[in-house]
């Protein structure tokens, strides 16, 4: 099996300090969060500001990499799944896929509303939300 190294480009700066704390989506009920970027990439996100949806991919640090099934939303009503049709944080390869909205853009700093994400969770990449076909 082949490795491949990923690097953080930045890491989350959020209140939310747990994963308990944690909503299970940011469409419920996240706090505003920065995403604070290495001063090394910051150019990258020049382009970026209020009003811009974006993908934020991140390293969910604190996920348990065993775990191939989950009751979905920890409902033991619900039948266990595997973790590929779940948006479960514990899975082999633990990204972490968010859509949010730039709220403010300051430097190195990104501030965001919808990120679920924990305090310190290293950030992997952005990517911009696509319009549609026309928009592109």
């Amino acid at each position: 099996m082949s490795s491949y190294q990923v690097r953080p480009i930045g890491w989350v700066r959020s209140p939310l300090s747990s994963r308990a704390d944690a909503p299970r989506q940011g469409d419920e009920g996240a706090p505003p969060a920065d995403i604070v970027l290495d001063s090394e990439v910051a150019a990258a996100a020049k382009d970026l500001g209020p009003g811009d949806e974006v993908i934020v991919l991140t390293w969910l640090h604190q996920a348990d990499r065993a775990v191939l099934a989950v009751h979905p939303r920890g409902d033991r009503a619900r039948p266990e799944t595997g973790v590929f049709a779940t948006r479960s944080p514990d899975r082999p390869n633990p990204i972490g896929l968010h859509r949010v909205t730039i709220a403010d853009s300051n430097g190195h700093i990104l501030t965001v509303h919808g990120l679920e994400a924990i305090d310190g969770t290293p950030v992997l990449d952005l990517k911009p939300v696509l319009g549609s076909v026309e928009e592109r």
